[in-house]
């Protein structure tokens, strides 16, 4: 059998310079196609090579080159191919998702298997709301973080925006804010969910941030105005209707950051004194131990006065002294914190322009319900006759008072 000759015994010098020249244009022309995907080079290239002159060795080079860029082409569409189909399929997701919200950079979609842990409702006949025109529903309430919510729902959508109208609308609601203390606040980030019947996932729209959304008197309620098209959400085969049936679904993570809040509120003095008379007939048949005023308001607090006729010094066994007190009605709902410093002054009223008159200041709070004096007077100055402080068997109280500070 002949042997191959050496491939520089082969060619002539210029022979093979125009060969080598040849496979350098070829090999170029590979990484090209490799690189813009133009794969009718390589059969270009191959078809170059039959006018050069036949003989085994360059027939070999040409057949291994075009091999090689038939190797390289397949790889070529395989990975395009992948390719697509990655493309193909986030943009059929993309399709079924909310992207065009109008806040957008606000909130997060994405898909999760398993349930939400707080809330989850199922609409069967879910198109007849909008048959009877029935502009929102509202699911039963849940607890979620101490706070009691529901979701509202709004089959066409919330909001005059006529693009609006063509989304489904779903917001998360609190419930009885009533309950809640003045000036309430907190953040809250929460996942609304919708469930796919098809791939058993749930789409999830949550807000974005780490703060979530501000709940307070002003705004109760934050949702998502297009939360998914009524297009999408009409076609079975995205999976989120079957029968005309859909499952939402709400998680709430309520951010219970410390804080403290005051409200200070300063009262000007009142340009005509803020006073109140109590008058008590048949003093000297009274056989209670005390007696209470009528409840009376001012600067906004409910206050009543209590009288111990016997007087009210544990001290005082035979009862020597009158014993008088003004009560802050309103100090049984007082929070912890909450005060009221007022002055006020107690008067016991006589023939003529002498008063028995004594003078306080107090911080009122939930714990000092009521300040006054055991011993404003005693039993036996009051009835002595000479003073004028029983006129027909009638004593006449009267507490003037002036609201100065509310925390």
């Amino acid at each position: 059998m002949a042997m191959l000759k050496p491939y520089k015994d082969t060619f002539p010098v210029h022979k093979r310079k125009r060969i080598e020249l040849i496979f350098f244009i070829e090999i170029l022309w590979l990484y090209l196609s490799v690189q813009i995907g133009l794969p009718f080079l390589f059969s270009f290239s191959f078809f170059f090579f039959l006018f050069v002159p036949k003989n085994m060795v360059f027939l070999v080079m040409a057949a291994l080159a075009w091999v090689t860029t038939r190797i390289f082409s397949a790889a070529q569409n395989s990975v395009q191919r992948i390719t697509d189909g990655e493309e193909n399929s986030v943009t059929k997701t993309a399709a079924v998702l909310p992207t065009d919200h109008e806040d957008s950079p606000d909130f997060i979609v994405e898909t999760r298997d398993f349930s939400p842990t707080d809330f989850m409702t199922k609409i069967e006949s879910f198109s007849l709301l909008s048959v009877y025109d029935i502009e929102k529903y509202e699911t039963r309430e849940f607890e979620a973080g101490d706070y009691k919510w529901r979701l509202v729902i709004y089959p066409n959508g919330h909001g005059q925006n006529k693009e609006k109208r063509n989304h489904i609308s779903v917001y998360l609601a609190m419930v009885d804010t009533s309950s809640l203390p003045v000036n309430w606040e907190f953040n809250a980030i929460f996942t609304i969910f919708l469930y796919n019947q098809i791939l058993d996932n749930y789409l999830c729209v949550r807000v974005n941030g780490t703060n979530g959304r501000r709940f307070n008197n002003a705004k109760s309620i934050w949702g998502f105005p297009k939360f998914i098209s009524k297009k999408i959400l009409g076609d079975e085969s995205s999976g989120y209707i079957i029968n005309d049936n859909i499952v939402l679904g709400a998680e709430v993570f309520v951010l219970k950051t410390p804080r403290v809040i005051e409200r200070v509120t300063l009262f000007k003095p009142a340009e005509y004194p803020q006073k109140r008379e109590w008058k008590i007939h048949e003093f000297s048949k009274l056989k209670a131990d005390i007696l209470f005023s009528e409840i009376f308001t001012i600067g906004d607090i409910n206050w009543e006065m209590k009288l111990y006729p016997h007087g009210a010094d544990p001290s005082s066994k035979g009862g020597s002294h009158l014993s008088i007190f003004l009560a802050c009605v309103d100090s049984d709902r007082f929070d912890a914190r909450k005060k009221v410093k007022t002055e006020f002054y107690i008067r016991l009223k006589c023939r003529g322009d002498f008063h028995h008159s004594e003078k306080f200041s107090v911080w009122f709070t939930s714990s000092v319900k009521d300040w006054g004096k055991h011993k404003f007077i005693s039993l036996a100055a009051l009835r002595d006759p000479r003073y004028g402080y029983l006129v027909d068997d009638c004593l006449t109280l009267e507490v003037e008072i002036l609201v100065q500070l509310v925390v």
